[in-house]
């Protein structure tokens, strides 16, 4: 078996998407303070480690920037209106690195823009790594059927924790204490736990 077709993730060859994390998702999706502070985190490793890391927001014409919090200020947004991730400038920045075999996931909404950047991501042949604690919807219901049907389309669940180690890999890493540091305390309860029955476990 491949070894892509195992997750397994490397640094150099995989690449960070966060999804239209704005402002005016602040109060209607569920748990998002808790889904921007866990995506925040796998952001900070992401970068530690050298993973690239494309941003989108959804027309911020009308739901406004990505909220500061996130801490990418200092990475471009591409705006889209479609909910696929997937628009011109991303698909360029993903040619320009023909490295890259996986993508990792992490934001809103998971129902919608999340689903459908993974199945285009599938579909081109990338192993998706979708971080279940940095993704939600305004409705629970969406967001675990949405999990479960990620799930069966190939898509790899994971937390974000589990996800930063996989591109760990090794305790002596040089990078290791840095990780340690953002893991150390179990990442904030983004809702998950009461919708594992329903997914029959991660």
């Amino acid at each position: 078996m491949a070894a892509s077709r195992l997750g397994l993730l490397a640094p150099s060859r995989s690449v960070l998407l966060l999804c239209d994390l704005q402002e005016r998702f602040r109060h209607s999706v569920a748990f998002f303070p808790e889904v921007v502070a866990v995506a925040s985190r796998v952001l900070q490793g992401c970068r530690v480690l050298g993973v690239p890391v494309v941003v989108t927001e959804q027309r911020p014409d009308i739901l406004g920037p990505t909220v500061p919090e996130l801490g990418v200020q200092d990475l471009p947004k591409h705006p889209k209106t479609c909910f696929s991730m997937l628009v011109p400038a991303v698909e360029a920045e993903l040619r320009a690195n023909p490295k890259i075999e996986a993508a990792i996931l992490c934001g809103i909404e998971t129902q919608a823009c999340i689903m459908q950047t993974a199945l285009d991501l599938l579909g081109r042949g990338l192993d998706v790594h979708v971080v279940v604690d940095a993704c939600s919807s305004r409705s629970q219901l969406d967001r675990v059927v949405a999990l479960g049907r990620l799930r069966q389309s190939g898509a790899f669940l994971s937390t974000s924790e589990s996800l930063l180690l996989l591109l760990l890999r090794d305790a002596q890493h040089p990078h290791f204490k840095h990780i340690l540091q953002l893991i150390k305390e179990p990442a904030p309860d983004s809702g998950l736990l009461p919708l594992l029955g329903a997914l029959g476990g991660l």
